[in-house]
């Protein structure tokens, strides 16, 4: 019984009875070594492995390019256009379009395609600013309020339902009507954040509520980190997801609201 056991372990192993084991030499090499850690080897940061994925995308290529272009245009106008877009002539009204003038001209006789092209800067820096200030601030009170919980999230979360009960369009015409004396970007950019940063608030409660619980934040804090390192280092960069895709989403709507703004006389001039 014994022999047919043993018979049956080496014919499983492919290896005949009585054949010899080959056993490889032990090195020189300290077990230590073996063990230890290579610290020689650069640590990878989420943004350089953010970065290796996006530019294998064709997508994100093309729309690089298509965003680097726009910007461009806005910082550069004078390369596509040579004509003067407060130049206005009243000869020259509502003409239609031409190889010179590919928009025509308006109602004052100004060029609308050197007024659009001049115009991307404006609108152009509007949103940036709007969607920058808007992502920060969301980001914060949403932060906190997702990661203190308790009469933290309480307040802060019955804050943001009253001001997500105002519509923008309507609560930015009250606002700029109540200070009507100068115009500015930085007006209206702080009109769209007081009015735009309630959704941003609400998307970093949800992620921040999400990833504080993970097993990451766990071990930071049994390594002795505090809560306020793990909220600004660990949870918040790991929240940023839906962060991003929702600033990245506003950035039109910015535009947008600026440019329905102007046309109703309140916000930026023509000029």
């Amino acid at each position: 019984m014994k022999n047919d056991l043993i018979a049956n372990n080496a014919s499983n192993c492919n290896i005949l009875p009585g054949q010899e084991r080959y056993v490889a030499p032990l090195d020189d090499t300290p077990i230590q070594e073996v063990d230890s850690v290579d610290e020689s080897a650069a640590a990878t940061s989420m943004w350089a492995d953010t970065w290796r994925t996006l530019r294998r995308n064709p997508l994100f290529i093309v729309s690089a390019v298509l965003i680097i272009a726009i910007i461009f245009v806005a910082f550069f106008p004078s390369i596509l256009t040579k004509h003067n877009p407060n130049y206005c002539v009243l000869e020259h009204s509502l003409e239609p379009a031409s190889a010179a003038h590919p928009f025509g001209f308006d109602m004052q006789g100004c060029d609308i395609y050197a007024r659009v092209v001049y115009g991307t800067r404006t609108s152009l820096s509007v949103g940036l600013l709007a969607t920058i200030l808007v992502v920060l601030v969301g980001s914060l009170i949403g932060a906190l309020a997702g990661f203190f919980g308790g009469w933290v999230d309480t307040i802060l979360s019955r804050i943001t339902d009253i001001f997500l009960a105002l519509p923008m369009l309507l609560g930015a015409i009250v606002v700029l009507q109540m200070f009507r004396t100068s115009k500015s970007i930085w007006k209206i950019v702080l009109v769209m954040v007081l009015f735009g940063w309630v959704s941003v608030a609400r998307i970093a409660r949800s992620a921040v509520m999400e990833s504080k619980n993970l097993e990451f934040n766990t071990a930071s804090t049994a390594l002795g980190s505090t809560p306020i390192r793990n909220l600004f280092k660990h949870i918040i960069p790991n929240s940023l997801a839906p962060i991003i895709v929702v600033g990245t989403t506003s950035l039109g709507t910015y535009i947008v609201l600026e440019a329905t703004l102007s046309f109703l006389g309140i916000g930026l001039p023509s000029t």
